[in-house]
């Protein structure tokens, strides 16, 4: 498609061709957005109440790994800019992730409707808009909702994220941590929440507790308060998120037979009413990226671009440990060629130095109904570079499709603060119909690998069939076609605590045992556990 705008293109000539006819200031803006490279065209400049359309506000491709910022009240228009710089990303073979909230992202797969409203904001902002669809993946969260199912183990989530979703306090998060380390180092995969049950069950039993003893700092009594956050935890419906086959991140890199960038469509209208747990298992989605890609180095274009809507649920009642690994993952991920677009109501809902990382900013209109409202107007205000605009009241007169944007330049450097009339998304501007969306799950290539849920053997049924053992002998005899194993690795044994159960254990679970898993940001496991494509 290369004479789609979206591709690249050279600096735009109308800044400098037309100077005459745009005003001293705008002009200097409008020259801040004139790049030499790829470029995502993001529309018009505003000044004095009129919309430029010589005056092309623009983003350059290369700096989208630097992350960025969506913002804005509800209504004004945050849904179609992400649906906007999603289109022009996959027209330029970047793939992209979308946390669908409110349902309305599937349409991003079909071509949108010539409406009158559409084609007047496109020529306002002289876009030569084209009805166009773009490769979409269906996605749902534990398989609630339209798509093909996304599912974690609880050994690759980690005690961390866990910790989060559980409400657990940093004491109670740190003994979390405790238990996953007794898991893995016994050779106890967690795949399922019955899994960590029956590990927290089995510590806080009589014939567990002297292996309590030998995990330091964890008690009896918090052991006992994350075995009941647990039960209740699963109470909620929430089993069906953890276990296997677990979602393999490299599935959000994918391309199109045309070179086009997947958009993949992470379905949460299902999930919307436990918004702990969906954000946190965005959170995971990103940390599990950057434990698994390698360094990309400067890159002409970002490798994923990854917008995760709802940003203020991360963060709030976010202990100290997940905010200090949400910002170490923000930091390091862009050399990754991985960017992260957050999208919020307002810029204070992001922690200060996650929202120092971010360097691309577009700011939809913002209401000042009450003095908190207009304390978090200012707020905002603040966080812009300085501008000829009245900030203030341009944000709270903006209307909708319309912002305040301010990009990073290719040199690296913020570009001047740009009031936007934004284009119109090329695609379908609501949800797809949904005979349409389930034959396109139904004939996705994920389908066949994740649709049907696993319940192999781990640590719930190991700790069952251990349970009342009266020795290894009898293990032995209950499990004979393992028995081969635990003779060719006798060692085995010696690194298991002296309970009866586990000298049983020792000799059912063969070459699993002793294996501890190494864990890095957030506590996700880093072991080799995915098939690469």
């Amino acid at each position: 498609m290369p004479d789609r705008e979206t591709m690249p293109s050279a600096p735009a000539p109308e800044v400098s061709e037309r100077a005459a006819a745009l005003p001293q200031d705008a002009l200097r803006i409008a020259s801040g957005y004139a790049f030499a490279g790829p470029a995502l065209q993001l529309g018009a400049l505003l000044w004095d109440g009129q919309c430029l359309p010589d005056a092309q506000v623009r983003v350059p491709l290369a700096v989208l790994n630097r992350h960025g910022l969506v913002a804005g009240a509800t209504g004004t228009g945050k849904t179609k800019t992400l649906q906007l710089i999603a289109e022009q990303l996959s027209a330029q073979g970047v793939p992209v992730f979308l946390a669908d909230i409110k349902g309305d992202l599937s349409g991003i797969a079909a071509p949108g409707r010539p409406e009158a409203r559409v084609e007047g904001r496109a020529a306002d902002v002289h876009q030569h808009w084209a009805a166009t669809g773009f490769p979409a993946e269906y996605l749902a969260l534990g398989g609630i909702g339209r798509g093909v199912p996304v599912r974690a183990t609880v050994t690759g989530f980690g005690p961390v994220l866990l910790a989060k979703v559980l409400r657990l306090n940093r004491t109670q998060e740190q003994s979390l941590a405790l238990i996953f380390h007794y898991a893995d180092s016994k050779g106890l995969e967690l795949i399922d929440l019955k899994d960590l049950r029956a590990v927290v069950t089995f510590l806080t039993s009589d014939e567990g507790r002297p292996e309590l003893r030998t995990i330091g700092g964890l008690s009896a009594a918090t052991a006992g308060v994350i075995l009941r956050s647990l039960t209740a935890f699963e109470a909620q419906g929430a089993s069906g998120f953890f276990g296997e086959p677990e979602f393999d991140t490299a599935e959000l890199l994918r391309t199109g037979e045309d070179g086009r960038g997947v958009v993949s469509v992470l379905e949460l209208s299902a999930v919307q009413d436990r918004p702990r747990l969906f954000s946190t298992f965005l959170m995971w989605l990103l940390a599990d990226l950057f434990h698994d890609l390698p360094e990309l180095g400067d890159s002409d274009k970002p490798r994923l671009v990854f917008f995760l809507d709802e940003a203020h649920l991360l963060f709030d009642d976010a202990s100290e440990a997940f905010l200090e690994s949400i910002t170490q993952t923000v930091r390091l991920i862009r050399s990754k060629g991985v960017g992260v677009f957050f999208v919020t109501q307002s810029p204070k809902d992001v922690p200060a130095d996650v929202l120092a990382q971010l360097g691309n900013r577009v700011q939809h209109a913002l209401r000042a109904f009450t003095p908190d409202d207009q304390k978090a107007l200012s707020a905002t205000v603040r966080t812009f570079p300085k501008s000829p605009y009245d900030l203030e009241e341009v944000l709270t007169n903006l209307g909708t499709g319309e912002a305040v944007v301010t990009v990073l330049s290719e040199r690296g450097a913020p570009t001047p603060v740009a009031a936007t009339r934004l284009r119109a998304p090329e695609s379908l501007m609501g949800p797809l119909g949904q005979e349409v969306l389930e034959r396109a799950v139904a004939q996705s290539p994920l389908y066949e690998r994740y649709a049907q849920a696993v319940d192999r053997e781990s640590a719930y049924e190991r700790l069952e069939r251990g349970r009342g053992a009266k020795g290894p002998d009898e293990m032995r005899d209950a499990a004979p076609e393992r028995r081969g194993r635990a003779r060719e690795q006798p060692s085995m044994a010696e690194q298991v605590v002296d309970s009866g159960v586990f000298k049983s254990l020792a000799r059912s679970v063969g070459t699993q045992i002793g294996r501890e898993i190494t864990r890095s940001l957030f506590g996700t496991a880093r072991r080799s556990r995915r098939r690469r494509r």
